[in-house]
């Protein structure tokens, strides 16, 4: 178990500027990188599917598909907690700057 999630008590954070480096932080292994990435983009292309096609029923799967392959990578590979538990709005924000960060060639993928 890592400190970062040893830690009775949640870290407050006063904007997504301050979260983000505990959020890179909370992903270095890259199995698990690459795990969140794919789930991310996978859940985008469900939703954009989902709302084009009027299927509201395939949302649902959307957020499997994001976040299962993340909890994956955060139980298996980086044994943490998901941010998104403590954290949901600024964890969702760090799901989509890590894939247009890993899309953009600014993070290794």
């Amino acid at each position: 178990m890592t400190a970062s999630s040893s830690s009775t008590r949640p870290r407050q954070f006063a904007n997504f500027r301050e979260f983000y480096p505990y959020y890179l932080a909370q992903h270095g292994n890259r199995t698990s990188r690459r795990l969140h990435v794919g789930g991310t983009l996978l859940a985008l292309c469900i939703a954009v599917l989902a709302l084009l096609g009027g299927r509201a029923e395939l949302l649902a799967l959307a957020l499997a598909a994001g976040y299962l392959p993340a909890w994956v990578g955060h139980f298996f590979f980086e044994h943490n907690a998901p941010a998104t538990f403590r954290h949901p709005l600024y964890s969702l924000r760090g799901d989509f700057t890590m894939l247009f960060a890993t899309l953009s060639g600014r993070m290794r993928w």
